[in-house]
């Protein structure tokens, strides 16, 4: 059984006191995410020419997913177990990045999701936020089962 709240070894630290996760019966919150790493570098945040910051909504985007994958993973739940999203891009030209690689992760049967322009984030160079709610019975995995005969497909535990 997962926590019913935690911050995830290995991830970026949270900027306040609150959790990367709280469960509250079979949902799941995750605290807002950016693409920050443990060691408080930024992905998608890299030295451009004259060493001002080359920044990347495309790769941002990918290490937000991905971080918000692994603290689900620590809560005992998966990208698929989504059922919201409330995404921050701090400038709305930046959309078509973020969907694009959002459509990697999720498609029409994945989350209800909220777009929303806001005007800075914690940090200059985050582009963008996420924050997300899975629903998952009593952080137990569901297993693909072998239907019984007749049921037409497959069952999950």
């Amino acid at each position: 059984m997962s926590p019913d709240s935690a911050v995830v070894p290995g991830k970026a630290r949270p900027r306040g006191s609150f959790p990367h996760f709280r469960r509250a019966g079979d949902f799941i919150f995750v605290s807002g995410t950016s693409a920050r790493r443990a060691d408080d570098s930024i992905a998608g945040a890299e030295v451009g020419p004259g060493g001002r910051p080359a920044l990347n909504i495309r790769r941002q985007t990918r290490a937000v997913l991905e971080n918000i994958r692994d603290i689900l993973a620590a809560a005992g739940a998966r990208l698929a177990d989504v059922v919201e999203v409330s995404t921050f891009l701090v400038n709305m030209a930046d959309f078509d990045g973020y969907n694009e690689v959002y459509s990697e992760f999720f498609g029409f049967e994945g989350p209800a999701r909220t777009t929303v322009a806001v005007s800075a984030l914690p940090h200059p160079q985050l582009l963008i936020e996420i924050k997300a709610v899975a629903y998952r019975p009593g952080g137990a995995a569901r297993i693909a089962t072998p239907a019984s005969p007749g049921s037409g497909g497959v069952t999950c535990a």
